[in-house]
């Protein structure tokens, strides 16, 4: 009796302890995941105020700029990772055509605006690339918490499941090669 006893509060201090750490490690990539929506907020707001500044002084490249507008509109309106990352890589690269405007256009590049826009959106780029980094993480321990034995038994019985990596396309992760004409 005694021996049953102990192995019951062994397998109740495990299920316990498992439970909790995939809790644990559920609410990290949630919380990880909202670094990076953080993130992308900031640059979709500095998005419309480059946008701006450019304008006013290359109105001629609306392609560019458009397709940076429409870019910024359909990240807003995504909620997967995946899908997330792909438009967002997209978006990446054309703000990367619109900030190499300012070498076919001098007025362009003494503008402080201009400039102040362009160190703003170098900070959140680098701060997204960190975010993005610890999120992956986050979600790997997730996958990996749920799918190692004898873990999976709970995170089968309490519902746990996998979390979606943020990644890019394979065709867009080659280096962005900008061409001004």
């Amino acid at each position: 009796m005694t021996i049953f006893v102990l192995i019951l509060a062994v397998l109740i201090a495990w299920l316990v302890f498992s439970y909790n750490r995939l809790v644990r490690l559920r609410n990290q990539v949630r919380t990880a995941w909202a670094d990076i929506d953080v993130q992308l907020t900031r640059r979709h707001d500095l998005v419309p105020q480059l946008v701006s500044a450019v304008r006013g002084y290359a109105s001629h490249e609306q392609a560019v700029l458009q397709a940076v507008t429409d870019l910024r509109s359909q990240a807003l309106a995504l909620q997967s990772p995946t899908k997330l990352g792909e438009v967002e890589t997209a978006l990446e690269q054309a703000l990367s055509r619109v900030l190499a405007l300012k070498e076919a256009y001098p007025d362009l590049k003494a503008s402080e605006n201009f400039s102040q826009l362009q160190r703003d959106l170098v900070k959140v780029e680098e701060t997204l690339q960190y975010a993005r980094r610890f999120y992956n993480g986050a979600v790997r321990d997730l996958n990996d918490g749920v799918q190692r034995v004898p873990d999976v038994v709970v995170a089968r019985a309490f519902g746990f499941s996998s979390a979606e990596f943020y990644q890019a396309r394979e065709e867009e992760r080659p280096s962005v090669q900008v061409q001004l004409q």
